[in-house]
């Protein structure tokens, strides 16, 4: 009896070749995406490591209350519409409308967000 192989081998590519191939895409303006989960699965991390940095940025600022919030809602959806519409040029209809990808991975950047710019914050600006 074999083992069975992984998906990858069986398809006859690795997955550091297929990793490769989304990074390509995903730096290259008009990419095709034939896979609908990938282009999605650049949307979600893309908005992580963007709350991030945000999160860095609005911590050493210091912004503080709503303004801060307000700002980072606004230019987390806005860069992601650009993105998507603009830069890739995808047809928002084959992924449900640009409401699914705005809010594709939200609340998880907007986690990141909050945890980097409380850190932050709080590290540069407290006694």
């Amino acid at each position: 009896m074999s083992t069975p192989k992984p998906k990858a081998e069986r398809n006859g590519t690795s997955k550091s070749q297929n990793l490769t191939s989304v990074w390509t895409r995903m730096v290259t303006s008009n990419s095709q995406w034939p896979d609908k989960d990938e282009f999605l699965d650049v949307i979600y991390w893309s908005r992580q490591v963007l709350g991030i940095i945000l999160g860095l940025i609005w911590g050493f600022i210091p912004l503080k209350g709503f303004i801060g919030l307000f700002l980072f809602c606004i230019l987390n959806a806005a860069i992601m519409y650009f993105y998507a519409s603009s830069f890739q040029s995808v047809d928002e209809e084959e992924y449900g409308g640009m409401w699914e990808l705005t809010k594709e991975g939200f609340i998880t950047s907007f986690a990141g967000f909050l945890v980097m710019w409380i850190i932050m914050y709080s590290g540069l600006h407290y006694d």
